[in-house]
């Protein structure tokens, strides 16, 4: 047999090539049709450590209005709550009815005692009596004034000082565990005819609470706050803790939410028309975070959502969960 030259050695080995340059490009795209090539991930709002389920239910969803008006209350009373937040002070005047049907008359965020570091009981005795007249100039009765230590301020070295204070000036300061916390929000939040079908979430910076109503009992539960990030914890611990929490809501109640906190106060913002009461708030996937903190509370609305499939959370402008603690007595 005769050997082959140089150059049919050459011809035949650019034909080989060529043969498999084309098969590749006729066959590749079938098999991997066949076989299923994965399709990249689509990115969530606390990438890059999210994986798995959180990542499949991201997409978009379409805000749909909800038009509620509550009943106004008739014959009623002004009554003022000051919550001792772990933050600062924030305070509240209804009119609330027998029926506990109520409207929201005045509010304040921020007036922060502890941030002007007070330092002497007289200086904390003299800031209460200016904060306590002005509700008394607004005409709230002296016993209709009450004070809440929120479940994440119990650690704030100077509030046992306030505490203090306030008792020998005649008031009591009422304090509240996270649960109850959850359950006052409900109380303040739950728009009347949406109990069967709604539970009520509240991200605040120390906890998270989620409640809804069961039977005759009103459930609460408590989770990681918007600040976890402050404690090295990371977002896929939160979000896997929050997304289980999440579950325990009851199929049944899980058509709507109604949301509270201040990072959904912050994302309602971005949305609202005009001075409307209630804001639908968008997918979180749809907000870009500003900041560590409403990266962590996007986390936490993200696992809530895909938790529960709920697709309909409504921010309440006026509602508190010091309100609830209001509508409680």
């Amino acid at each position: 047999m005769p050997r082959l030259t140089a150059f049919s050695r050459l011809l035949i080995v650019g034909l080989i090539v060529a043969a498999a340059y084309f098969g590749i490009r006729t066959f590749l795209p079938q098999l991997s049709q066949k076989f299923g090539q994965e399709a990249p991930a689509t990115e969530t709002a606390v990438a890059p450590e999210t994986t798995g389920e959180n990542k499949s239910a991201t997409s978009s969803w379409t805000r749909q209005p909800f038009s509620y008006t509550p009943t106004a209350p008739m014959n009623g009373k002004l009554k003022g709550v000051v919550e001792l937040g772990a933050t600062g002070f924030n305070s509240f005047i209804i009119r609330v009815d027998a029926r506990k049907n109520w409207k929201l008359e005045k509010a304040e965020f921020g007036a922060s005692l502890v941030y002007e570091k007070l330092a002497t009981d007289e200086d904390v005795k003299a800031g209460l009596k200016q904060y306590i007249a002005d509700m008394l100039a607004y005409g709230v009765g002296a016993r209709d004034i009450h004070f809440v230590i929120s479940s994440g301020a119990k650690k704030v070295d100077i509030i046992q000082k306030i505490m203090d204070t306030l008792k020998n000036m005649g008031y009591f300061v009422n304090t509240v565990t996270a649960e109850q916390e959850a359950q006052y929000a409900y109380k303040a939040s739950m728009a009347r005819g949406f109990e069967n079908s709604g539970f009520v979430l509240d991200i605040g910076s120390g906890n998270t609470k989620i409640s809804w109503q069961a039977g005759a009992q009103l459930v609460g539960k408590e989770t990681y706050g918007a600040k976890y990030f402050q404690n090295n914890i990371t977002d896929q611990t939160v979000y896997n803790e929050v997304n289980t929490l999440s579950k325990s809501v009851p199929e049944a109640n899980r058509d709507i939410c109604f949301i509270i906190g201040g990072v959904p106060y912050e994302l309602a913002k971005q949305v609202r028309e005009g001075k409307e009461r209630f804001t639908v708030l968008k997918a979180p996937a749809d907000y870009v975070a500003d900041g560590a903190k409403q990266k962590a509370g996007l986390n936490i609305y993200q696992a809530v959502a895909d938790g529960t499939g709920c697709r309909h959370f409504i921010f309440d402008w006026d509602a508190n969960f010091t309100i609830g603690f209001l509508l409680s007595l």
